[in-house]
C-alpha cells in the first residue's frame, strides 16, 4: 500500500507539472500576424513588410525551395528547384481588398511573382512572367492555367527592373495592374477558381517565384 501511495503522489505531481508546462508553452506561442490597421480612409495603405525582417511572414516550406532572406530593404527569393516563397502568417480578408507590391526578376526565366490570394471561399494565383518569362494571367479558371484561359497576356519583363503589381478583389471581379497598365479585368461569377497544387502552401496569402531569383519590396494592403 505504501508503494502505491508513494508513486501515486509522484504521478499526480508529474501530471500537474506537465499541465503547467503545456499551458506555459501555449502562452509562449507567437500570435497570428495581423493585417495593418488603416485609420485614415481608403486612400491610405497599410504596410505588410517592415523592410527589416520577415515579421508577419513565414518562409514557405515547399521542399526544394531556395534561400529566403531580407537584404537592404528587400525580400530575396533565391532560385530553388521549383517554388520559393513566403506566406502570410495570419488570417486574411477574402473580398474587397487591394494588395500591391514591387517585384523584380534577378535571375532565371520563369515567373518572378506568383501571388496566391483568397477570393470569397476559393483561392487563385496571379502569375507574372510565367511560361518562359512572358505570360501574365490567373491560375486557375475552370481548371485552366494562366497560359490557357482568357486572362492570358504576353509581356516582356527585363531582369533587374522593378515592376509595381497591384491586385484588387471585389465580390464580383478580380483586377490587376502592372504599373499603369491594367492586365486583368475578370468577372468571376459562375466560374470555378482554384490554384495549382504546387502553391497550396501559399494560402491564405503568399508570394513565390518558380525556378527564378526574385526580389520583393513595399508590400501593402488596403480595404476597398
Amino acid at each position: 500500500m505504501k508503494w502505491k501511495s508513494k508513486y501515486g503522489h509522484s504521478l499526480i505531481l508529474a501530471s500537474l507539472i506537465v499541465v503547467i508546462m503545456t499551458v506555459a508553452g501555449c502562452n509562449s506561442q507567437p500570435g497570428k500576424a495581423k493585417l495593418p490597421v488603416i485609420t485614415n480612409g481608403q486612400d491610405q495603405t497599410g504596410k505588410m513588410f517592415n523592410g527589416k525582417d520577415l515579421e508577419g511572414w513565414s518562409i514557405t516550406n515547399f521542399g526544394p525551395q531556395g534561400p529566403v532572406y531580407v537584404s537592404e530593404g528587400v525580400i530575396v527569393l533565391g532560385m530553388g528547384d521549383g517554388c520559393t516563397g513566403i506566406t502570410w502568417n495570419g488570417d486574411f480578408t477574402s473580398v474587397n481588398y487591394e494588395i500591391s507590391l514591387e517585384v523584380r526578376k534577378v535571375k532565371g526565366n520563369d515567373f518572378f511573382c506568383g501571388l496566391t490570394f483568397p477570393v470569397d471561399s476559393s483561392w487563385c494565383s496571379l502569375i507574372v512572367g510565367g511560361w518562359s518569362g512572358s505570360v501574365v494571367g490567373l491560375s486557375s479558371i475552370d481548371g485552366l492555367d494562366a497560359s490557357e484561359n482568357e486572362t492570358r497576356k504576353l509581356r516582356k519583363f527585363a531582369h533587374g527592373e522593378w515592376y509595381v503589381v497591384r491586385l484588387q478583389v471585389t465580390d464580383t471581379n478580380i483586377s490587376a495592374w502592372i504599373g499603369e497598365d491594367q492586365v486583368i479585368d475578370f468577372d468571376y461569377g459562375g466560374r470555378k477558381l482554384s490554384i495549382r497544387p504546387e502553391v497550396s502552401l501559399s494560402r491564405p496569402l503568399g508570394i513565390c517565384s518558380w525556378y527564378t531569383t526574385a526580389e520583393l519590396r513595399d508590400i501593402s494592403f488596403r480595404e476597398l
